[in-house]
């Protein structure tokens, strides 16, 4: 019989149910998702790069002001959302727009925050999906009380929280595990752990042995994944969804993948890491890996490569559409839905715009 510090240990090892090479590989606690479910994964894969390839696009066009890629992390985002159930809430970051996409909002709405051109472009309630956050870490705690609120109303929701490696080294990581398990709150921690916050690399965040490990001191449970590995993925990130949802309170996901790709448009990744670190992770790209096995599987043919092509060409499609042309701006916007009722100050600093324009305009 395992002890209460026993089970909140991760594996020694990430999980790993399909290697590099496509091979599948038996675990002692975790399954192969059906063939089903890993195929609709493929399609969402496909789409979900072709959604970082055409926000690279747009903002080289300069129709986004910036776009933080996922390219390489897909299986993370698509994962994440797949997991969910239409009520269960999904907050993420800045760099998690496939995973929103994935989860059902609007393409349009969800790059529309990345535009610079709105607070923020979708409902969050339609889908339930948090808007997304640019300073580290603080929607974790927005997580947590969500997901303590839900417990309260006896509901059976679980919440998602993304994060990077990079937000574990702020305070409100810690808060929010420690508000979670002290109140007991269904809510799942997934740290994609692409080895840089900007240009600081993991051995300079922690010495851990592992991110996941850092749930112990909070009484989280944590576990560790292949972040490329759609399979294994899958398995344990619905497990910890699982898990929550039947009353075992919150979990730590810790998934080992890599940002190929720059921090955003804006940063030069060769100033900080050399290109033959870079090389090794693109032999471990999540598409390549699951494409590789569903060949090998006879589950990849033609109709599934139509599919998957479709669905990347009609999001990239609408994308272009939508965020070519110029936006109608109105001024006035800067004010609106920022309180129930506007303040004092804020009524007088939208008059005095209006007054500035208003002299322009004469």
């Amino acid at each position: 019989m395992t002890t209460v510090e026993e089970q909140l240990l991760p594996s020694t090892e990430p999980v790993r149910l399909i290697d590099q090479d496509g091979v599948p590989h038996d675990h002692p606690s975790y399954r192969l998702p059906t063939k089903d479910v890993l195929v609709d994964g493929y399609v969402e894969l496909i789409k979900g790069r072709r959604i970082n390839d055409q926000a690279g696009a747009l903002v080289r066009q300069g129709r986004l002001a910036v776009y933080p890629s996922s390219h390489g992390q897909e299986a993370c985002q698509v994962a994440s959302s797949m997991v969910l159930r239409d009520g269960d809430w999904l907050f993420p970051t800045y760099r998690d727009t496939v995973s929103i996409v994935s989860r059902g909002v609007d393409p349009i709405e969800t790059l529309t925050l990345l535009r610079g051109d709105w607070h923020s472009g979708y409902d969050p309630y339609d889908r339930k999906v948090a808007p997304q956050s640019t300073p580290l870490a603080t929607q974790l705690t927005h997580a947590v009380g969500v997901a303590h609120a839900a417990r309260l109303r006896g509901e059976d929701t679980v919440v998602m929280a993304l994060c990077g490696d990079g937000a574990t080294s702020e305070g409100d990581f810690h808060e929010a595990l420690n508000f979670a398990a002290v109140f007991h709150a269904p809510v799942v921690f997934f740290i994609q752990n692409n080895e840089y916050a900007i240009s600081v690399p993991l051995a300079r965040q922690s010495v851990a042995p592992s991110l996941a490990h850092k749930g112990i001191g909070y009484g989280v449970p944590g576990e560790r994944a292949d972040g490329n590995d759609l399979a294994g993925l899958l398995a344990v990130l619905g497990h910890a969804v699982a898990k929550a949802r039947a009353g075992g309170g919150p979990q730590l996901v810790e998934a080992h993948t890599y940002r190929v790709q720059a921090h955003t448009n804006a940063d030069d990744a060769a100033r900080y890491r050399p290109d033959d670190e870079v090389a090794p992770w693109l032999e471990r790209d999540p598409i390549k890996r699951l494409e590789t096995y569903l060949e090998q599987e006879e589950l990849l043919d033609d109709a599934v490569r139509a599919r998957a092509e479709k669905a990347a060409r009609e999001v990239a499609e609408k994308l272009r559409d939508g965020l070519m042309p110029e936006p109608d701006v109105d001024p006035a916007d800067l004010f609106a839905h920022l309180y129930s009722e506007q303040t004092p100050q804020l009524t007088e600093q939208a008059e005095f715009l209006r007054d500035e324009l208003a002299r322009e305009e004469a």
